[in-house]
């Protein structure tokens, strides 16, 4: 679980305010079986952690990327989202031969005002002899993670790439007894020069221009779990920086060998033109809910020319003050391919993601439109808030599933009604529990739960394969969710019909409104600030997850339950887990009735 309070792990208690990013990468994230099943239902407890301490500043889940136990999180300020393009995300499992997530990769790759940059999470293999295995596993990783339809198809193609995770790298050569030694009289300079990792700078041309700021740090593994004390168990693992983040500037121009130059210099100064700067580099003592430290630095970047040029400019007038007012005007660059299933979201100042949106109302495309510069949508009674505060407009596009296009904050003051008779709440329904489900919010967050109840009501038919309605939710129109069904075990060997028979697929639309309040500037940063974290929790994976399970296993596993590929086991061990969420996924979950 994350530590009650993560202001000091994200930064949010020094500097100006003004980082533009953060991206956070966790490792070891708990994956027992009924805790890996309530994380593909709910969001996982580190993201829903992160989005609550992190939107009241401004900042939005870009995007998110999870295998297993490792988890990366991209985060960025509201403005910023229409000049992020291109989002995509990769992952890699390298553990069992690659049939197992509990090492490799995630990654997401983006275009940020016009520059490549790629974030790239690992957990490589541990203990000190497998160092040769670990650069075998990142060069891998680095293979197989291809992008589509990008200029930047490989890691290493983009601009700028940061690096991070658990490595797992150890300290050769020094026994325990001198490695604390050096730590206690801070000689950490001799520790470095015996770092797997800084050795292999030289050697490894998988590493070539990757750099590293100095560990003027302790090592942060392997400590006693609940102090800040080195591991005193009976494997007693010698001190080591597993935790690390690296950067690497794409060169320009091939780099010949110099003389007396190692590869670590030949390359230096033959950048794309982006510059970076690392501020800081540190580990977080304090942190002692795992037998690793958390590692976090910020950077800057400072771009030879920035792409600051929405797709789609919004306008709205200040303030609304009566459902008349609700209009706005939207015009498209002439390069920008629209569809008929764009929209425009009504947004709370402080959401938290894209589908954390209040109302909609859909962009679509006429043929007596395709001439028109402009183009005015108008929000319904229905789509409107009842209270009053200060909200944001955004464009959805369906075609590249960002927010490509924003509006400055702007006041909503309507006047209030409540006919007679009705009731002014009926948030009874729903419980404080009712959070996040895969990425959707549910009702409870709604400041009209009786408004949601009625359009979800008329969002979807039951048939999975019906056609979309315009009634319905822009953000989910192939969106499933799960029901528990009650029934017999079959008389079967897969683990997948055994799972098939206790949940079923339904469609659902579970909406919400964002919280807090935070202004936007009146312009893009002239500079990226990005903060970048890793840290890790407790590994607590019981016997059933190190089971592998064949491919054969997993023919006709549904899409909506392939992040359960390797918890399916045994069905009593599947009936007790789905017991265990039955009770919250039953209050989170408003079931489509046609």
């Amino acid at each position: 679980m994350p530590p009650d309070d993560i202001t000091a792990l994200l930064g949010l208690h020094i500097g100006d305010g003004n980082t533009d990013m953060y991206i956070i990468g966790l490792q070891e994230v708990n994956s027992m079986i009924n805790k890996r099943l309530k994380d593909v239902l709910f969001t996982d407890q580190w993201s829903d952690a992160c989005m609550e301490r992190l939107s009241p500043f401004g900042y939005i889940l870009v995007t998110s990327q999870r295998m297993q136990g490792v988890l990366l999180l991209v985060f960025a300020k509201y403005y910023h989202l229409p000049f992020l393009r291109g989002v995509q995300t990769e992952t890699t499992r390298t553990g069992l031969g690659g049939y197992w997530g509990n090492k490799g990769g995630v990654s997401a790759r983006m275009s940020v005002f016009g520059h490549t940059i790629c974030f790239l999470n690992c957990h490589l293999p541990a203990h000190m002899e497998n160092s040769e295995q670990r650069m075998e596993d990142f060069e891998s990783i680095l293979q197989q993670q291809q992008f589509e339809g990008q200029a930047a198809t490989g890691v290493l193609d983009h601009d700028v790439v940061f690096w991070f995770g658990d490595l797992n790298f150890r300290i050769d050569e020094l026994e325990i007894p001198a490695v604390k030694a050096a730590i206690d009289n801070n000689k950490l300079t001799m520790l470095w020069e015996k770092d797997q990792l800084n050795m292999a700078k030289d050697s490894e041309s998988v590493l070539e221009g990757f750099l590293e700021g100095p560990l003027k740090f302790p090592p942060t593994y392997k400590f006693d779990v609940g102090t800040d004390t080195y591991d005193t168990s009976g494997k007693k693992r010698k001190p080591a920086w597993t935790d690390r983040i690296l950067w690497r500037l794409r060169a320009t121009v091939p780099s010949g060998p110099t003389p007396n130059a190692g590869k670590r210099g030949s390359i230096l100064g033959l950048s794309s033109g982006t510059k970076v700067t690392q501020h800081f580099y540190r580990s977080h003592m304090e942190y002692m809910v795992s037998d690793h430290k958390p590692v976090s630095s910020i950077f800057t970047l400072q771009f030879p020319y920035k792409v600051d040029m929405p797709l789609v400019t919004i306008m709205v007038e200040d303030e609304w003050n009566s459902i008349a007012d609700a209009t706005c005007t939207f015009k498209a660059a002439p390069n920008f391919a629209r569809s008929s299933w764009d929209w425009i979201g009504l947004y709370k100042v402080g959401f938290k993601h894209h589908k954390d949106y209040v109302g909609y109302v859909w962009a679509k495309q006429e043929e007596a439109d395709y001439h028109r510069v402009e183009h005015e949508v108008t929000f319904t009674e229905e789509e409107l808030p009842k209270g009053s505060g200060d909200f944001i407009l955004c464009y959805y596009s369906n075609n590249t599933s960002t927010l490509v296009g924003v509006t400055e904050p702007f006041q909503i003051q309507l006047p209030t009604s409540s006919p007679a008779g009705s009731p002014s709440d009926d948030s009874s329904d729903f419980t404080s529990e009712d959070d996040s489900v895969v990425g959707m919010k549910t009702m409870s967050r709604s400041p009209s739960p009786r408004k949601k109840k009625h359009r979800a009501r008329h969002s979807h038919s039951r048939s999975p394969s019906h056609s979309r309605s315009r009634s319905g939710s822009p953000v989910l129109p192939e969106m499933k969710g799960l029901k528990l069904q009650h029934g017999s075990a079959h008389n079967t060997t897969d683990g997948e019909k055994y799972m098939m028979h206790y949940v079923s697929l339904v469609e659902a639309e579970v909406l919400s409104v964002p919280v807090e309040k935070r202004r936007q500037g009146t312009e893009p940063s002239r500079r990226l600030l990005m903060h970048l974290n890793t840290g890790l929790i407790k590994k607590d994976i019981s016997e059933m997850d190190r089971r592998a399970v064949s491919q054969s296993q997993l023919d006709g596993v549904p899409t909506g339950l392939s992040q359960l590929h390797y918890c399916l086991g045994d069905v009593k061990d599947i009936q007790n887990s789905l017991a265990d969420i039955s009770k919250d996924w039953k209050q989170s979950i408003n079931t489509v009735e046609s």
